[in-house]
């Protein structure tokens, strides 16, 4: 998680300056003639902070992040870009260009020029740019592909998944009833043939469920489920994790941990080459202070597997949602909510993201779901973390992410 920074206040330009400068103007045009130099003035105009995400970078990064046309790299070696950065706030009145005195009012009587009637008939490029693609199908709903292939994950999730969580049927049928009603509420009521994960926030749960249905109209039935660590309010600088429905995507790219120590000795994206799963900027309801709500980066990742890990089930983050190595490391090579990033991949050429050995799934999803339960009590498939793991905390670990 990552807070969205603050922006000086720019310099505002006396009148009496701007009076003494026309006054000025005759004796410079006479130096000028005279053969003297008269310095040009220059605007600079501030660059953007975060890129257009339609538009390609003109150079690759320094830090190492690429977009789809850098060739591969090998995994052994593959360079690990840094953290997103803030987007600008938005300028202060002093420092926003003066208002052009505005145009003469319009008779009744004038009707409209064509010009002006085809722009107020015809929507704006800028408006139309700013409508995003719906999303690429993934192969299982381009296919008639059998979705017994999608329930199978099941078994390969035990398999490859050690921290697992074990609800009974009723309840796996409640939070995919919740799943629905909340996809719905986002206008994805439909959504069907691809996974999705679901959190629930609650601070009595603390979990992470895969969800999959074949149809809409279907039930969702439960692939399988882990604890996480979301925001922990009351310290500054944490967050409660964001509600709603996040779309994966490539305009926010994920990258990669590259493992190492912060001044408290904590790996806080978790091990070398741990995926960071990026979900872009959201509004985030701040936990200290007077609260209210600010920007933070939303994001998904693992967490030190030696310090951090095992007290996975209770709020510990700044905000994102933490997760077991394994399950990170299942994710990422089975490709579960990668179905744009496969899409860019097969349109473009290799993302160096994606990793040349993955087996992605054809149900591949693209969203994460968070919801807050509010449970009272603390149901028995979803047990807290001892106080022998919580010991194990070293000081300074709320650090982390």
């Amino acid at each position: 998680m990552q807070q969205a920074g603050k922006k000086s206040k720019g310099r505002v330009a006396g009148i009496g300056a701007a009076v003494l400068a026309a006054l000025a103007m005759p004796a410079l045009a006479q130096n000028a003639a005279s053969g003297g130099a008269v310095a040009q003035g220059h605007i600079e105009r501030a660059m953007p902070l975060l890129p257009d995400p339609g538009q390609a970078p003109a150079a690759k990064p320094a830090s190492g992040a690429s977009s789809a046309q850098v060739p591969r790299i090998p995994d052994t070696a593959r360079p690990l870009p840094g953290m997103p950065v803030p987007p600008a706030a938005p300028a202060s009145a002093a420092s926003a260009p003066p208002v052009p005195p505005a145009a003469p009012a319009v008779p009744a009587s004038v009707p409209p020029s064509p010009a002006s009637a085809a722009e107020e008939a015809a929507p704006s490029a800028a408006s139309e740019a700013e409508i995003p693609e719906p999303p690429a199908p993934n192969l299982a709903q381009t296919s008639s592909l059998d979705p017994a292939g999608a329930l199978a994950m099941r078994q390969l999730f035990a398999k490859e998944v050690r921290r697992r969580l074990a609800l009974p049927a009723a309840d796996q049928q409640a939070y995919g009833r919740l799943l629905q009603r909340t996809l719905a509420e986002h206008g994805h009521g439909d959504l069907a043939n691809e996974y999705v994960l679901l959190v629930d926030r609650s601070q009595n749960v603390q979990a992470i469920f895969i969800y999959f249905r074949a149809a809409a109209g279907d039930n969702w039935s439960m692939i399988g489920a882990a604890p996480v660590s979301t925001g922990r309010p009351g310290t500054y600088d944490h967050f409660l994790t964001p509600l709603g429905v996040f779309e994966h995507t490539p305009r926010n790219m994920d990258f990669r941990a590259e493992g190492t120590l912060n001044e408290f000795g904590i790996r806080g994206y978790g091990a070398r080459d741990m995926r960071i799963y990026d979900f872009g900027w959201a509004d985030g309801e701040r936990g200290w202070g007077k609260g209210g709500v600010s920007p933070m980066r939303f994001q998904m990742h693992a967490t030190d597997p030696d310090k951090l890990e095992q007290v996975l089930g209770i709020r510990h983050s700044k905000g994102c949602v933490r997760i077991p190595a394994a399950l990170n490391v299942f994710f990422d090579h089975r490709g579960i909510i990668d179905a744009d990033y496969e899409a860019r991949a097969a349109a473009s050429g290799p993302l160096w993201i994606l990793k040349s050995k993955r087996e992605p799934t054809p149900w591949a999803g693209r969203y994460l779901v968070v919801v807050d339960t509010e449970r009272k009590a603390r149901p028995v498939w979803a047990p807290a973390p001892g106080g022998a793991a919580r010991a194990k905390v070293p000081a300074g670990a709320d650090s982390a992410d």
